[in-house]
C-alpha cells in the first residue's frame, strides 16, 4: 500500500554522521576473495573434476565497479573481512553492562547531529532507531541510545530495510504534526558487514558500515534547516531481497561454514539464506519503475515540478539504479551535483545511504531550493521526503 502525503509542519533541523576509520578498497577485497576461491577449488579438486560441484569463479575490480559503481567501503573490522580463512568481521561480544556496538556508533552520529543543531539533547522528546541490521531484538536499540544520550520521553526501533530512514523521518514528522513531540532524533546505525556473505562473488562487495542521525523539529522552533514539504511511503511484498537471520533459525558462526563443498542439498552455502541474498536483475526490474513513479506522482500531488528539483539524495544501492531513476525524475541526464552519488566511497550502507548523501551534499543549496530524500529496498519498500531549504 502507499501512504498519503503528510504536510508536517516539521523541519529537518540537523544531521550527523559517523564514519568508521577503516576502509577496504575493491583491490583489497578482490584479493581476499580470490585467495578464498583458490583455496576452495584446490581443496575440492577431486569433486570439481568429477562434476560433483562447480568450481568457484574469481572476481575482479573491473567486475565490481561495472556492476555497482562501488570503489571502496568503510568497515568496523577490516582484518577479519580480508582474512581468507574467516571473511567476516571480528566484533567481540560485549557484556550487557557495556554500551552495545550498534548503540555506540548511533550515539556518535547523534552527538554530531546534536552539536550541529546547537541545542541541548534535553529538548528531544523521542528517539527512533531506524535500521536494517539490528544487533538484537530487545531491549530496543533506540532505548539504549536514549539512555546513553540522557534523553527523556520514549524510544523504539523500526526496521523497513534500506527504507528505514525515510520511514523514520515520516514517523518523526507525524509525531511533530500531532503535537506530541517538539523534536525527534532518528538514528540509522548500519553494521552491514555483519550480515554480508563475503564468499559470494555476486554480493561480497556491496555493503559498508556507517551510522547517521537526523533531528526533526517543530517548524516554529527550528532555526534554518529544511522544511519537510511532504512524505510518502510504499510497500509491496517480495522475496527478491531477503535475510532470514533470526532466533528461530540460529545459524552456526560464519567461521563454521562448510569448507568441504558440502551443502544443504541444493548446492548452496548452508548459511546463504541467513545472510543477505538478492536476485539483482529482478530487483532492478521491479524497484526502479516503482520508485520513479512514486517520486513523480508524489511531486505532482505536492504541486512540485520534478524536473525543477535542485538535488536528489537517493538510496545508495547501485549506480545503474540511481542513474535510471535520476533520468526518469528529471526528464534528462542529471549532473553529478543534482543526483548525488556517495556509494563509490561508502558502498551501500542500507538505510543510511540517502542520509549520508544529504548530510555531505546540501550545505551549498540556497533558501527556497527544493530537493528529495528517497530510499528503497527490501520489502519491497520505498519512501519519499520532499524538502525545501529555509532561510
Amino acid at each position: 500500500m502507499s501512504a498519503q502525503s503528510t504536510p508536517s509542519g516539521a523541519v529537518i533541523a540537523a544531521t550527523g554522521l559517523f564514519t568508521p576509520e577503516q576502509s577496504i578498497s575493491n583491490a583489497e577485497l578482490v584479493e581476499a576473495f580470490n585467495a578464498y576461491v583458490e583455496r576452495f577449488n584446490a581443496a575440492n579438486a577431486d569433486r570439481i573434476s568429477s562434476g560433483a560441484i562447480e568450481p568457484l569463479a574469481p572476481s575482479s575490480v573491473e567486475f565490481v565497479e561495472k556492476a555497482s559503481g562501488i570503489r571502496s567501503r568503510f568497515v568496523l573490522d577490516k582484518a577479519g573481512i580480508l582474512d581468507p580463512e574467516r571473511m567476516t568481521p571480528h566484533l567481540p561480544e560485549r557484556s550487557n553492562e557495556e554500551l552495545s556496538i550498534l548503540a555506540e556508533i548511533a550515539v556518535k552520529a547523534a552527538e554530531d547531529a546534536i552539536r550541529r543543531w546547537g541545542k541541548p539533547a534535553s529538548r528531544i522528546d523521542a528517539v527512533l532507531c531506524a535500521a536494517s541490521n539490528m544487533q538484537r531484538p530487545y531491549p530496543a536499540m533506540a532505548i539504549e541510545v536514549q539512555q546513553a544520550l540522557g534523553i527523556e520521553g520514549f524510544a523504539f526501533d523500526m526496521n523497513v530495510a534500506c527504507s528505514s530512514a525515510t520511514f523514520g523521518i515520516k514517523t518523526a514528522a507525524d509525531f511533530i504534526a500531532s503535537g506530541s513531540c517538539r523534536a525527534v532524533l532518528v538514528v540509522n546505525p548500519e553494521i552491514c558487514s555483519a550480515h554480508l556473505n563475503f564468499r559470494d562473488r555476486d554480493s561480497h562487495f556491496i555493503f559498508g558500515d556507517v551510522a547517521t542521525a537526523v533531528i526533526v523539529e517543530r517548524a516554529d522552533e527550528a532555526v534554518g534547516g529544511w522544511e519537510i514539504l511532504g512524505t510518502r511511503l510504499k510497500t509491496v511484498f517480495s522475496n527478491n531481497i531477503r535475510n532470514n537471520f533470526g532466533f528461530l533459525n540460529r545459524p552456526a558462526r560464519p567461521t563454521d561454514r562448510l569448507e568441504s563443498g558440502e551443502s544443504n542439498g541444493e548446492g548452496a552455502d548452508p548459511l546463504t539464506d541467513r545472510l543477505f541474498v538478492q536476485q539483482g536483475r529482478k530487483v532492478f526490474k521491479d524497484v526502479v519503475p516503482m520508485v520513479s513513479d512514486l517520486i513523480v506522482d508524489h511531486a505532482h500531488d505536492l504541486g512540485l515540478d520534478p524536473a525543477a528539483l535542485k538535488r536528489l539524495w537517493l538510496h545508495q544501492a547501485n549506480i545503474n539504479m540511481n542513474d535510471f531513476i535520476g533520468r526518469k525524475v528529471l526528464g534528462r541526464d542529471p549532473t553529478p551535483r543534482e543526483n548525488v552519488i556517495i556509494l563509490d566511497e561508502y558502498a551501500n550502507t542500507s538505510s543510511a545511504g540517502s542520509i549520508i548523501a544529504f548530510h555531505l551534499n546540501s550545505d551549498d543549496l540556497h533558501a527556497g531550493d527544493t530537493g528529495l530524500i528517497c530510499s528503497f529496498g527490501a520489502g519491497y519498500s520505498a519512501g519519499t521526503v520532499f524538502v525545501r531549504k529555509r532561510a
